[in-house]
């Protein structure tokens, strides 16, 4: 277990679970037009993903500015997902 922690794996199958469940919302959404739409859809779990890429690249060791990176692209997803929200 402390494998999957150590290499980056567990943020794998996390990315992972995240994207069917992405997937299942959108389907479910276009079936019945209920629940979320599709734009809050993504980009809720764009910022999540890329704050996970973070997370993933710094278990691996990656340099501080791949990790800067994925902190900074979560930063932008979550202002999108703000703004899509409040206008």
């Amino acid at each position: 277990m402390s494998e999957l922690f150590a290499n980056g794996r567990i943020v794998d199958f996390i990315l992972l679970a995240m994207l069917l469940e992405g997937a299942l919302l959108l389907w479910w959404h276009r079936r019945t037009g209920r629940g979320l739409p599709a734009d809050v859809i993504v980009t809720t779990l764009l910022a999540g993903g890329f704050l996970l890429l973070a997370l993933r690249a710094a278990l691996t060791g990656a340099d501080w500015p791949w990790i800067s990176l994925w902190l900074s692209a979560g930063l932008l997803a979550h202002l999108a997902d703000l703004w899509r929200r409040l206008r």
